[in-house]
């Protein structure tokens, strides 16, 4: 379906299934925070950029009731959820303010980047941040490798990332379905609007390699039963042979120490 039609149905919570960052915020953030206090990381003060915040405030203003010092919510559209962020005003007073009835974030606490983070315009008008965040966002990057180094610039030398990512067809029923397709006949006449690239556990891998030191990538979820049934059927490039590695449904990525 058309962009726009899909985004219309999204915000409306119609057909369309909203991820946990919508959902369920606090969840999301005690997400976050769980994993990094796990691995001896703190948000208290930090400056933190949400990838893919989709247009709600919602995770931005509880990470910086939870501690967090400024946070930077970052998307490639601007489309902003006025009536679920007008919701927030009452329990978000210090970080939202109202304007002509919608809510609007504080300056001093939030940083609204929308555009092509690739693009040095873009870059330039945030300063560097301490972690990167993001939840079900990487799968659908069109250019994974291109977008990874944008954000490896942004992030500092001490900082550190950490994604969720979602390696199953969206069309969550059979989870592997998406791989029997041919390059052609998935990007002409399948992918969905919000497209899917098919990256795989070791391409992921590939790609965090390249721009960071230090890559821990940790399986959430494996399909077993599910890759089996389809393993006949799924495309020779998306297998390693390695029913472990091609079983892999989500995954966890925390990286540190960008290349510069």
């Amino acid at each position: 379906m058309p962009e726009s039609v899909a985004r219309f149905l999204l915000k409306r919570r119609w057909i369309i299934k909203p991820g946990l960052e919508s959902n369920d915020p606090a969840a999301a953030v005690a997400q976050y925070i769980d994993s990094l206090t796990a691995r001896g990381r703190s948000i208290n003060g930090k400056r933190i950029l949400l990838f893919g915040y989709g247009g709600r405030f919602a995770v931005g203003v509880e990470l910086l009731r939870r501690g967090a010092g400024h946070v930077v919510l970052c998307d490639h559209f601007v489309l902003l959820d006025k009536e679920r962020n007008r919701e927030l005003l009452s329990d978000y007073a210090d970080f939202l303010v109202e304007n002509g009835g919608d809510a609007e974030p504080r300056p001093e606490f939030i940083t609204l980047l929308h555009g092509d983070i690739r693009e040095d315009s873009v870059q330039k008008q945030i300063a560097e941040v301490d972690y990167v965040l993001s939840t079900s966002v990487y799968e659908h990057l069109d250019d994974v490798d291109g977008i990874t180094r944008a954000l490896a610039k942004l992030t500092s030398p001490n900082g550190v990332q950490l994604h969720f990512v979602d390696l199953r067809d969206h069309y969550f029923k059979f989870p592997f379905e998406m791989l029997t397709f041919s390059e052609r006949t998935w990007r002409n006449f399948l992918n969905p609007t919000s497209n899917l690239n098919r990256f795989r556990l070791t391409s992921y891998r590939e790609v965090f390699d390249a721009h960071f030191q230090k890559v821990n990538i940790t399986v959430l979820q494996r399909l077993e039963d599910d890759f089996r049934a389809a393993r006949r059927h799924i495309r020779p490039e998306f297998l390693t042979g390695d029913e472990s590695v091609d079983s892999v449904a989500l995954i966890q990525v925390f990286v540190e120490e960008p290349k510069l």
